[in-house]
C-alpha cells in the first residue's frame, strides 16, 4: 500500500542546493567533522553510529533523505540512514504521495515530484480549472503534453462515470435495496 502523507514542510526545489548550508554534517571552524564517517565500511559500527548521531541533531535531515532518494544517491549515510536502510525506500520513491509537495506545486513551487505526485498534481488542477498553460508551466512540459494528459484524464473519468453500477432508490421503510420480485406482479 503507497503511503501518503499531508505535511506542512517546505518542500526543496529543483536544484536547490541552500539546505546544505545548514547541515550538521558541514564541516566549519568550530564543527570540525570528518567527511570519512558518513561512508563507512559495514563492520565500522562506530562511524555509522558517530554518523547516525551527527544526523540525529540536524535541522535538514529529511531534506537530505529526500535528495539522497530523489537523486538515486546509493552511498554513505545520508538523512540519518545507511546505504542497506535506504534501499527499500529507493525501490519504492516512485510511488510517493505527498499531498503537501502536490499543494506546493499547485501554489507556483518547483517540487520534485515523483510520478504518483505528478499523477495528483493533474487531477488537482483539472478539478481546480488551471488552464492547460499554467500546467505546463507547473510541471515544466510543453502546452501539448498538458492537453494530453488534461484528455486522458476526461477520458479516465468518463470511463469511471460509464462503469459506475445504476444506483436504485432505496425504499422509505428501511434503506433497503430493492429487486424485481420486491414491485410485485405488477412490476
Amino acid at each position: 500500500m503507497t503511503r501518503t502523507t499531508n505535511s506542512p514542510a517546505r518542500h526543496r526545489l529543483l536544484g536547490d542546493q541552500t539546505w546544505r548550508a545548514d547541515a550538521v554534517c558541514q564541516s566549519t571552524e568550530y564543527n570540525p567533522v570528518d567527511p570519512e564517517i558518513f561512508f563507512p565500511e559495514p563492520g565500522e559500527i562506530d562511524k555509522i553510529t558517530a554518523a547516525k548521531a551527527l544526523c540525529g541533531q540536524c535541522p535538514v535531515r529529511q531534506t537530505c533523505l529526500d535528495a539522497a532518494l530523489e537523486g538515486g544517491d546509493t552511498d554513505g549515510i545520508r538523512g540519518g540512514l545507511t546505504e542497506e536502510e535506504r534501499e527499500p525506500l529507493h525501490e519504492k520513491i516512485a510511488h510517493r504521495l505527498d499531498y503537501s509537495r502536490v499543494n506546493d506545486t499547485i501554489a507556483g513551487r518547483n517540487v520534485h515530484l515523483t510520478k504518483s505526485e505528478r499523477r495528483a498534481v493533474i487531477r488537482a488542477a483539472f478539478r481546480h480549472g488551471i488552464t492547460e498553460q499554467r500546467l505546463a508551466w507547473l510541471l515544466q512540459v510543453t502546452e501539448e503534453h498538458a492537453q494530453k494528459r488534461y484528455r486522458e484524464l476526461r477520458r479516465a473519468l468518463r470511463n469511471r462515470d460509464l462503469n459506475q453500477p445504476a444506483t436504485t432508490p432505496a425504499s422509505e421503510a428501511g434503506g433497503e435495496h430493492l429487486v424485481r420480485d420486491d414491485f410485485g406482479t405488477a412490476a
